[in-house]
């Protein structure tokens, strides 16, 4: 599941201002959060009680770990106003102004088609099935108690139905984000071609980690 937040964009003299939806995943925050702490709890534990080449082993390891653990699960974020859509995926940022999006599919996974044909996957937006069975059960559960004969009490009202979601948040969220690119596609302000950058601040220590414990292990 994702839930969208909002904060407002830095100011941009060369384009108006619009609030941000920010869109990312509760279940990747928890679990990058757990993550985090299991292996700053190890890491730490074999820092201090460690001996020999076991606390640079430890020290090594927590430089690869930390920024891998944080790229997959707390960086995903998606960002869209009325200009364009900003995917931060876990190596690259990805900015496409609505002119430029093609189209906004979802399958097995989220993503977005840019006009020259490149995808762009949308980590922050994940798919569930789980979710998409349950929303869609919970549908026909609503549609079957409303148009079951005899469903209309004394009163002539029909009975309650069971409350839940008839549609998985997901794909809620990949709705709107449709309804905002075909809303703003020609747009003047939303125009332009995608940019994109990849997260060198991530990958940088994760190769420098994934060196320095080469090494050690290598030296025996």
């Amino acid at each position: 599941m994702t839930t969208p937040d909002h904060q407002s964009p830095a100011p941009d003299s060369s384009a108006p201002h619009s609030r941000d939806r920010i869109y990312r995943s509760p279940a990747g925050l928890a679990a990058g959060g757990l993550l985090l702490a299991i292996v700053l709890w190890l890491g730490i534990d074999a820092l201090v009680f460690g001996h020999g080449r076991t606390p640079w082993l430890a020290l090594a390891a927590m430089i690869l770990v930390i920024p891998l653990v944080t790229a997959f699960t707390l960086r995903p974020a998606v960002y869209a106003n009325e200009e364009r859509l900003r995917i931060r995926n876990p190596f690259r940022v990805i900015v496409l102004p609505w002119g430029s999006v093609a189209a906004i599919r979802s399958g097995y996974s989220n993503e977005v088609v840019a006009t020259s044909g490149t995808k762009y996957q949308l980590w922050a937006v994940p798919v569930s099935l789980r979710a998409r069975k349950k929303a869609a059960r919970q549908h026909t559960r609503a549609t079957t108690q409303t148009a079951r004969p005899g469903a209309r009490g004394r009163t002539g009202t029909a009975p309650p139905v069971a409350a839940g979601p008839t549609r998985a948040q997901t794909d809620q969220i990949m709705e709107d984000l449709r309804e905002l690119a075909e809303t703003r596609r020609n747009a003047e302000h939303a125009q332009g071609e995608p940019t994109v950058r990849w997260a060198y601040e991530v990958m940088g220590p994760a190769v420098a980690g994934a060196v320095v414990l080469a090494i050690l292990l290598a030296a025996g």
